[in-house]
């Protein structure tokens, strides 16, 4: 099995190739990043990882996206969305989340090809609702979830699924744990480690999508249940 990743010097991509190169049915890693995306050092991986599966692309390579998408990275997180003028958001986070899935489609991947669309909890797709929390945003990211369906929905051989963790913790400790108790009960979202979440995410992309969305307490419920 082939796993391409986008955003792989992300903080969850990251962890997401780190893992990658250890699953034994994954035999290909294609990992995609604006910058090089360095091999992880021997210390920091899995038992079993085989870095010879790992190969690294920089989007600026692919002739299939536009310049100007060529120029941006392949996310953009809410916290760091008020740094950028709306356009490039909306361009980013939605425009090249769109034309990456057709080039991708268009290449002739096996079938199933499966497409899992890192969101978050608070993504909206019903387009007549306000969110509260950065609303504009919220809606841009759910309207993407909505056309990454459709996109599926048109086209045989091609299933997806959006990913809406809530809280994304850096691994464990006390402090943390007790971080993700407080933000559950403000909001109610539920917390969940990057390494929980990067082993789900590769468990549903392997073996098929178990249910659509993965919410954030899919999620949690999923890594508890295939916890190491």
């Amino acid at each position: 099995m082939k796993l391409v990743i986008t955003g792989a010097t992300g903080f969850v991509g990251r962890e997401v190739v780190r893992q990658s190169l250890a699953r034994p049915e994954i035999t290909s890693v294609v990992a995609l990043a604006r910058s090089p995306v360095s091999i992880p050092a021997p210390e920091t991986l899995p038992p079993g990882a085989d870095t010879s599966k790992l190969r690294a692309v920089k989007i600026a390579d692919y002739a299939e996206y536009s310049e100007d998408v060529r120029r941006e990275t392949v996310a953009i997180t809410p916290a760091k969305s008020r740094g950028y003028d709306w356009e490039v958001v909306k361009r980013v986070c939605h425009t090249s989340t769109l034309a990456g899935l057709a080039a991708l489609c268009e290449a002739g991947p096996a079938q199933p090809f499966r497409f899992l669309y890192a969101s978050g909890s608070a993504a909206e797709r019903d387009q007549t609702k306000k969110p509260r929390f950065m609303p504009q945003y919220s809606l841009l990211r759910g309207e993407t979830e909505n056309q990454v369906l459709a996109y599926a929905a048109a086209h045989d051989g091609v299933e997806a699924c959006a990913a809406k963790p809530g809280l994304i913790l850096a691994g464990g400790g006390a402090l943390r744990a007790a971080l993700g108790s407080l933000v559950y009960w403000v909001s109610g979202m539920r917390p969940i480690a990057v390494t929980d979440l990067a082993r789900v995410m590769l468990d549903q992309v392997i073996h098929g999508f178990e249910r659509e969305p993965l919410m954030d307490g899919d999620l949690v419920r999923l890594a508890a249940e295939k916890g190491e």
